[in-house]
């Protein structure tokens, strides 16, 4: 038996009128009438009696209902579920909190846009520590500063960055580098650097990109972060903004995931300028 003539059977059902059906199913009455028949041929029975007050189900149509609101409710399932065979159920996404602070807001709301049906997850943290999460299945993709070189990675999208020295407009800033912890790809690049300037630098780790950001604004040290950053965050006259030598400055943003565990809508992800 053809589902759909039980579709159309529980909307004439529900709304004991076929003009009301053929409303709620977006189709002439006429095709409503043929349906039903086809369907009383079928089962060589008749489902419904017509009055003056409308439609009557007969004995038969009320001993039918309960099954056939079983099979449409299943169909409805169904078809829920091929429409969204394009796309994750959820997406576990990592960042450093640099690219956060830049781009992870547009791109969740995009996502959610697109697809309001998914659960969408994230996790901050320095570069190496969410390359252990892409490679234990933790996360579906990540954003990390740095092309990566493993095997088990994919690149799905790059985005160009401008490093910059940042120091205290204000006050002479202390001999310290304030960085993420262990792992972040800036606190080695800065680190090089000023040894580089043959400068001894101490080390003070934070957790957050708004505490390094205040730290340095008051002069208690030196950072290396995204240009793309500052100016998100409109600090370009808080802070001295010092150039980096070009083999520095330019190390960009990646999306990726895992060679193995492509998202569905990576081709999706790929698209968005963020």
């Amino acid at each position: 038996m053809d589902s759909n003539l039980l579709k159309v059977f529980l909307s004439v059902a529900n709304n004991h009128s076929f003009s009301k059906a053929s409303i709620e199913l977006n189709c002439a009455q006429s095709n409503v009438t043929a349906r039903i028949k086809q369907l009383e041929k079928s089962i060589n029975k008749t489902l419904f009696y017509r009055s003056s007050k409308g439609i009557i189900l007969t004995d038969i149509a009320k001993k039918l209902l309960p099954y056939a609101k079983e099979v449409v409710n299943s169909m409805n399932k169904t078809e829920d579920f091929l429409k969204h065979l394009d796309h994750e159920e959820s997406l576990k996404i990592g960042s450093t909190e640099s690219n956060a602070a830049t781009r992870i807001v547009t791109l969740l709301n995009k996502i959610h846009i697109k697809y309001p049906k998914m659960n969408l997850e994230l996790t901050t943290a320095p570069t190496e520590d969410l390359k252990d999460l892409l490679i234990n299945y933790k996360i579906d993709i990540a954003f990390i500063s740095g092309e990566p070189k493993e095997k088990e990675f994919k690149i799905l999208k790059e985005y160009k960055e401008e490093l910059v020295l940042l120091k205290s407009k204000k006050n002479k800033h202390s001999k310290n580098i304030l960085s993420f912890k262990k792992g972040c790809t800036y606190k080695q690049y800065i680190e090089n650097y000023l040894k580089e300037q043959n400068l001894e630098y101490k080390n003070i780790e934070f957790g957050s990109l708004e505490t390094i950001l205040g730290c340095v604004k008051i002069g208690m040290g030196v950072s290396i972060l995204p240009l793309s950053v500052i100016r998100k965050l409109k600090l370009e006259n808080e802070l001295i903004i010092d150039e980096l030598p070009d083999y520095m400055k330019n190390i960009h943003t990646y999306m990726i995931c895992r060679v193995d565990n492509e998202p569905l809508i990576s081709k999706y992800l790929k698209k968005q300028d963020l």
